[in-house]
């Protein structure tokens, strides 16, 4: 009899972007990943302008589940009340963003491509 214990709590190799899936080594290629979502998403934020009262200089986390096809979607998003109060549009402009993100090439576990969750930290910096 064959007893195998499989490691849930990671995968064998970590979802990808087109851009990323040259690179061998799985934390390179992770890293990789990562710049590009934090990249994709900077991006879309900077092309938004903001009306605030007060400066803001806060890390949010934006929590994105990666399904196993390579599709992106919102979990949650943990801001201050501050940045709720000051930033009322800010959840659904990240819902925005999340949703029409490139489908990437998911996670593995085992050859299976499987759905994956990570949090993002996200600083925003806002002067009056």
């Amino acid at each position: 009899m064959l007893d195998t214990v499989i490691d849930f709590t990671s995968v064998d190799t970590y979802p990808s972007f087109k851009i990323c899936d040259s690179i061998i080594e799985k934390e390179a290629k992770f890293a990789c990943f990562k710049n590009t979502i934090h990249k994709k998403i900077g991006e879309k934020l900077n092309q938004h302008s903001f009306k605030i009262q007060d400066s803001i200089n806060e890390k949010i986390y934006v929590d994105v589940l990666i399904d196993g096809k390579g599709n992106f979607m919102l979990d949650s998003i943990h801001s201050s009340e501050n940045i709720k109060k000051q930033l009322p549009r800010l959840d659904s402009l990240l819902t925005d963003i999340i949703d029409n993100l490139p489908k990437v090439f998911a996670a593995n576990k085992m050859g299976i491509p499987v759905t994956t969750k990570y949090s993002l930290p996200i600083q925003i910096q806002l002067k009056e």
